[in-house]
């Protein structure tokens, strides 16, 4: 099914962007109360996956058991940017974790923020894997594996007891059928799911309606990883990114995957929203929730002005003279 066009560029007032996508939003009682596009389409979490991933490493309660700070802790659910403080926490937690850095899959990076990879070039600083945007969550991985003795060298391997709880823990949050949910590696080098929107709404609605999570041990885990990630909103992505916005708010949870797959859950409000930009394109996901949010009447208007500050719908040159502008079709 061709999706329709949920957002467009225009430059000079001619069109010269488009971006078809999909959106679900669904209440507590797992209805569909506003739909764009066919939902029922299987697409990646890619990583708004993060916080699911997550699940297995804090019902094992290594946070306890590697002695993490709350700090340390979100890098489980982080994108994060290389930042000074993003370094800083990830050196801190794998010097507690005690596992040699070439153990992680995923690629040797410099840090993704411009400020941070300049000065790490000027100082003469290698490529590590530990600056890589998803080190966190595979230090996370291998955090789980220690602490219940399992093989380190193959955590990435779709038959590793991690990423069959992994999957578990996705099949139960997201109540999709086996036909449902397709796999694919990520770019990181880990497995990585999708399931259809309505299924991906209903498993971060979980994060902000826990009681509909029949198991105590993951209801719990939900819960301590959405206050983890709402205590350093910084550390899951960076200054002036939507994640982190978004989690300063402490009525929302919120992720993003890469190819414009974005999930947020209100408290409040108990709905959450799962979208694909089908474009790929991550530059609209600030003026596309903000229109989201205004949508609903939501009432913490500062939320909505903060996503405007990243990304208003006016397109700047480089110079910062408006040139164009977005336009949110919903």
């Amino acid at each position: 099914m061709q999706q329709p066009i949920i957002a467009v560029d225009l430059r000079g007032g001619a069109l010269e962007n488009t971006h078809p996508g999909a959106i679900c939003m669904i209440n507590d009682q797992k209805e569909v109360i506003y739909e764009k596009g066919d939902t029922s389409q299987p697409i990646f979490y890619r990583s708004a996956m993060k916080p699911i991933q997550a699940i297995p490493a804090f019902i094992a309660n290594v946070v306890d058991e590697f002695q993490l700070t709350m700090e340390e802790a979100a890098l489980l659910m982080a994108s994060q940017r290389g930042e000074i403080y993003h370094q800083e926490a990830l050196v801190n937690l794998h010097k507690k974790l005690g596992i040699a850095e070439e153990t992680l899959v995923c690629g040797e990076s410099y840090p993704l923020n411009d400020a941070p990879k300049a000065q790490y070039i000027w100082d003469h600083q290698p490529k590590r894997k530990l600056m890589h945007n998803c080190a966190g969550k595979h230090l996370g991985f291998l955090a789980y594996a220690k602490a219940k003795g399992y093989d380190l060298k193959t955590y990435d391997k779709p038959n590793h007891p991690l990423q069959q709880e992994i999957y578990k823990h996705l099949k139960s949050l997201t109540e999709a059928e086996e036909s449902e949910i397709i796999q694919g590696m990520d770019g990181c080098g880990a497995p990585v799911y999708g399931v259809p929107l309505k299924n991906m709404a209903l498993s971060y609605l979980k994060f902000v309606a826990p009681e509909l999570i029949p198991d105590e041990e993951t209801r719990k885990a939900v819960v301590q990883i959405g206050e983890v990630m709402q205590a350093h909103p910084e550390i899951i992505a960076s200054h002036q990114f939507i994640c982190t916005e978004l989690l300063k708010d402490d009525n929302i949870i919120a992720k993003g995957g890469a190819q414009g797959v974005y999930c947020l859950a209100l408290k409040k409000e108990r709905i959450s929203i799962a979208l694909k930009v089908h474009s790929g394109s991550e530059d609209v996901w600030p003026i596309l929730v903000a229109e989201l949010l205004k949508k609903i009447n939501y009432e913490r208007t500062e939320t909505i002005e903060n996503l405007y500050r990243i990304r208003t719908s006016a397109i700047l040159n480089d110079s910062g003279k408006p040139i164009g502008e977005t336009k949110i079709l919903l």
